[in-house]
């Protein structure tokens, strides 16, 4: 019988992407799985957001760990959480916290690479070190979907910028991630490069703009995420139901 984890890995189809319409408790985690979901993952800013807190690990890590314990303890569908920079620069630490996330019953996580709190990324061998220590501590079982942060931190979107995703995807693959995450790409030609060129599912995230899923699909991504927007689109709607009452 299929783990939780193979049951998420394999959903992950360059043609046919799985759709992972971010979540942020138990509530909208049981809405999207009576909407049809697959699968489930959470957002780190629709969790902040939610809760008053600001997104970049402004949610303390008890809290977040105690969050994925309580969707993923209410449902049987696999969950990934958006688990940023893992709470630590320093890969053994970093190692140790996923270990802790992957006990609540969360089978992966996102994982990136920019410096919260400070500038720009990671180096690229830093950032390989974070994630073949995560692959150490927690053997093949746990989906670690590392994202780049490279299209977030410039407006930029040339060729050189698709290369050095390219760099890095590689990297991540060889140091033992099972997905490669950029969010803020869009044009289909560097999908398309991307796509052929790093051996790992590609994850897009959708926003307002974006080429459609079917054209995504076309272009071989595997996954496609919504991040914010979800959380943002309800809360903005429950604002006007609730003028409209107070008025």
């Amino acid at each position: 019988m299929a783990t939780k984890f193979e049951v998420f890995a394999a959903l992950h189809v360059p043609g046919d992407p799985i759709i992972l319409y971010n979540i942020w408790d138990v509530g909208s985690a049981h809405a999207v799985i009576r909407a049809g979901a697959k699968a489930l993952a959470t957002g780190s800013h629709p969790v902040a957001d939610a809760n008053g807190w600001s997104d970049g690990q402004g949610v303390p890590i008890d809290f977040a760990l105690a969050n994925a314990k309580r969707i993923a303890d209410s449902t049987e569908l696999p969950l990934t959480v958006d688990f940023e920079s893992a709470y630590s620069d320093d890969p053994d630490q970093g190692a140790d916290n996923v270990v802790r996330l992957a006990a609540t019953g969360a089978v992966g996580c996102n994982f990136e690479d920019q410096v919260i709190g400070g500038k720009g990324l990671h180096s690229l061998t830093l950032q390989a070190k974070r994630i073949a220590a995560i692959r150490r501590a927690l053997g093949d079982q746990f989906f670690i979907n590392a994202r780049t942060d490279l299209y977030i931190k410039t407006q930029t979107h040339d060729s050189a910028l698709v290369d050095e995703a390219i760099e890095r995807g590689k990297a991540f693959a060889d140091a033992g991630a099972n997905g490669f995450f950029i969010p803020r790409l869009a044009d289909p030609r560097q999908v398309e490069r991307i796509v052929k060129e790093v051996p790992l599912p590609l994850n897009l995230i959708s926003f307002p703009g974006v080429p459609s899923k079917a054209d995504w699909a076309k272009v071989g991504v595997a996954r496609i995420s919504h991040g914010p927007h979800p959380h943002r689109a309800l809360m903005a709607n429950f604002e006007e139901m609730a003028r409209a009452a107070i008025a």
